[in-house]
């Protein structure tokens, strides 16, 4: 197993390197840049701009007004730039390093990214680090309960299906299963909020945020019930979808065991019928369950959330990503891009691994990788 994992971390590298490329390529030819978003800023403000200064180290460029006459290639290369100075623009890619060629800008940046070094952003005048650092607890609350009440309700119910199949419980089960799979998150969390955040019915909890504005001031019993209190709603919102199709990956992974010749050679050796489901057919049904934890766990942490934490006012990494798309804030798109790459990629390893474990059977040194 040692050398598979090697293996597959060195294949990772040129996995990572091919990700970053398609979209460093693919951004370069998407229209709005951060220079585009600084111009429309300026001349969004109306013919009155006289004066804008940006700051790029120790220096300083002004802007001319609205009305002075634009020149040069580099104002022509943006959309909007006729009348500003053209020493602004070229400060401008100079401050957001677009004076250099295209292959420099991306050797440059994964060369940082591979120590770590992920820069600042465009907008928010802070390191990448210390945002995603900032936005993670919000999207580690959602993501870990989430998965958590996902897995603990979604396998036994999935059991208890696939046992009784065709019974009341698995045909009012699987109504209930239909709904969730069939209603958005983000419309079941608007729901959620009309009905019991005093909408226009009850008002149980609260509107928004993780915690409430006095909370450090709480004694630690009462932090916990104020963040359970605040978690609730967004976390039930986004178990209906996760709930609904893992129930039914367990139900029909079961189903499908059950019938094979194992079980049945099992069932004449006199085993109990608890003994056959959890000692043998449990092992192999659960493979398939396994083999969709990483990508469950990735697709809920941090893309999962955008809609949740911006229906509940919650600050977390998919509100952080969506804006920073919106807004052509580079530095934070690539960054986190590299981060959840390399998280995902290693998962997935772990999802391997996993898979030995529970099935000492699976060799993937004796299938050559």
């Amino acid at each position: 197993m040692s050398s598979y994992v090697i293996r597959r971390l060195l294949l990772m590298i040129p996995t990572l390197f091919a990700i970053m490329v398609i979209n460093f390529i693919v951004v370069q030819f998407a229209p709005g840049g951060p220079i585009e978003q600084i111009i429309g800023e300026l001349t969004g403000e109306g013919a009155a701009i006289t004066e804008r200064v940006t700051r790029a180290g120790s220096g300083e460029v002004k802007a001319t007004s609205a009305g002075a006459a634009a020149g040069g290639d580099t104002v022509g290369r943006y959309r909007g730039a006729q009348g500003l100075d053209p020493e602004f623009i070229a400060e401008l890619e100079r401050q957001f390093g677009f004076d250099k060629p295209l292959h420099e800008r991306f050797v440059q940046m994964i060369g940082n990214y591979v120590m770590f070094d992920f820069g600042e952003s465009y907008f928010r005048d802070r390191s990448v680090v210390d945002l995603v650092l900032d936005k993670m607890p919000v999207s580690i609350s959602l993501g870990l309960w989430t998965t958590l009440i996902v897995y603990l309700v979604s396998i036994p119910l999935g059991i208890a299906k696939a046992v009784r199949d065709g019974s009341r419980l698995d045909v009012w089960s699987s109504i209930v299963v239909v709904i969730g799979n069939a209603v958005p998150a983000f419309l079941f969390a608007v729901f959620l909020l009309v009905v019991f955040a005093g909408g226009r019915f009850l008002d149980w909890f609260p509107l928004r945020g993780l915690v409430s504005d006095d909370w450090e001031t709480l004694s630690w019993p009462a932090q916990i019930i104020d963040y359970l209190w605040h978690i609730t709603l967004p976390v039930l919102a986004m178990v209906i979808g996760g709930f609904a199709t893992l129930t039914m990956l367990t139900k029909n992974s079961f189903l499908d065991q059950v019938n094979q010749q194992y079980v049945i050679t099992a069932r004449a050796k006199g085993l109990t019928e608890r003994r056959v489901l959890y000692g043998h057919v449990f092992r192999n049904a659960m493979l398939i369950v396994i083999a969709g934890f990483p990508s469950a766990f990735i697709g809920i942490l941090f893309t999962g959330t955008v809609f949740i934490e911006i229906i509940f006012s919650l600050d977390g990494l998919g509100l952080l990503g969506f804006e920073s798309a919106f807004n052509r804030d580079y530095p934070v798109v690539f960054g986190t891009l590299y981060v959840f790459t390399l998280l995902g990629l290693l998962l997935n390893l772990l999802r391997d691994v996993m898979y030995t474990i529970v099935d000492a059977r699976i060799d993937f040194e004796a299938r050559g990788g």
